[in-house]
């Protein structure tokens, strides 16, 4: 069975949840026999074909840019390559081009959506989308969602007329490094234990201004792991506010990520808008055990954190609560273990790369009869 996966990024051209999803499906059903492949535009596609153990990554020319959409029109060829030699196309939603890509390279092949979030921001733009994405969404075989809670508030799947399955986001630990002594003991130097930890793009969906006024309303260390088109703006309101007790890393590899997560209090991602579809980052300290603050947005932010069993949901954009979910973790090491066991508890029941392949793999199998 071979599977061709299609997304307007990849690694290592860029880092984050998305990204890291496909790579986790793609692990995890090649360890289950399918070869897998990955479409995707970048910037600087030399070599045109990375090797990676997920599958092959097929790059083409991202010729320009528009809302944040990529346009690889010059990849057309190539992509109708990839879909000649898959059984399944699978796309990666949102990638407007891509909804194009099916419709002018005439595919034919069964095909799968996993709709990881609604068009959030470009609202004008939406309108002028909208009914590019009602055909291509309507056309697909089969649409998969990331999360009940996801697939409950989206007014696009809502509307669709058609069923959708919750496939659940799923993480192998194995597929991470191991945290290695000497960097573990470097960052320990660097900024103590017990900190509160956000990983993520510096995107402006995050939160991360309320985290900043929130800083200000506690003496609780806070690392801000990442990099994006808010570095330099959120740096600089940090210092208008003269907050001493925050720390910008930039881009850390999985290593020093992970190191990091071992030695935090809690995992912080305080989002503030429905593109914050998931939160891979939560499931990430899930995974290593760590209790969770997150922000309601009716995503599946809330679907993996659950309120006051695996850590504790704050309404979006409220410093005054983000800090008193702080400094309750801080104050209460024996509640913010409880709800750390229980996060790990809950990862291994819902959330692993074993129960997300196997479930991709029935998909798969049921498209082609």
């Amino acid at each position: 069975m071979k599977v061709l996966h299609v997304y307007r990024t990849y690694f290592p051209d860029t880092q984050g949840g998305a990204q890291e999803v496909v790579r986790q499906i793609s692990l995890g059903t090649s360890a289950l026999g399918v070869s897998n492949r990955i479409f995707t535009p970048s910037t600087a596609p030399d070599p045109a074909i990375l090797n990676h153990p997920e599958g092959d990554v097929h790059r083409v020319k991202l010729n320009f840019e528009i809302a944040s959409c990529g346009f690889c029109i010059t990849g057309i060829p190539e992509f109708r390559r990839c879909v000649e030699w898959a059984d399944i196309v699978h796309y990666h939603f949102p990638w407007p081009f891509a909804d194009a890509l099916h419709f002018l390279a005439n595919v034919q092949k069964p095909t799968l959506v996993t709709y990881h979030s609604d068009v959030i921001r470009q609202q004008k733009l939406l309108s002028l989308y909208s009914p590019l994405m009602k055909r291509f969404l309507k056309s697909a075989t089969k649409i998969v969602c990331t999360s009940p809670n996801y697939l409950a508030s989206s007014k696009v799947l809502g509307a669709l007329g058609k069923p959708c399955s919750v496939i659940p986001i799923g993480l192998d630990s194995e597929s991470y490094p191991s945290v290695v002594e000497t960097e573990l003991e470097q960052l320990r130097q660097q900024y103590k234990e017990d900190f509160f930890l956000f990983v993520g793009l510096l995107r402006y969906y995050k939160g991360l201004h309320t985290l900043l006024e929130a800083a200000k309303l506690t003496s609780q260390q806070i690392v801000i792991v990442g990099e994006g088109p808010l570095e330099k703006e959120l740096k600089q309101k940090a210092k208008r506010l003269g907050l001493s007790n925050v720390h910008f890393t930039g881009y850390l590899p999985d290593s020093q990520k992970m190191a990091l997560i071992e030695l935090c209090r809690a995992l912080v991602l305080p989002c503030n808008l429905r593109s914050e579809a998931f939160g891979v980052c939560l499931l990430e300290g899930a995974m290593k055990g760590k209790p969770l603050i997150s922000a309601e947005v009716e995503t599946g932010t809330s679907f993996v954190n659950l309120d006051s069993e695996t850590g504790i949901v704050v309404p979006p954009e409220n410093a005054q609560l983000l800090a008193e979910a702080m400094n309750r973790l801080a104050a209460d090491p024996v509640e913010a273990k409880r709800l750390g066991k229980n996060a790990r508890a809950r990862f291994e029941s819902v959330f692993t790369s074993k129960q997300m392949a196997d479930a991709y793999l029935e998909e798969y199998e049921q498209l082609l009869g």
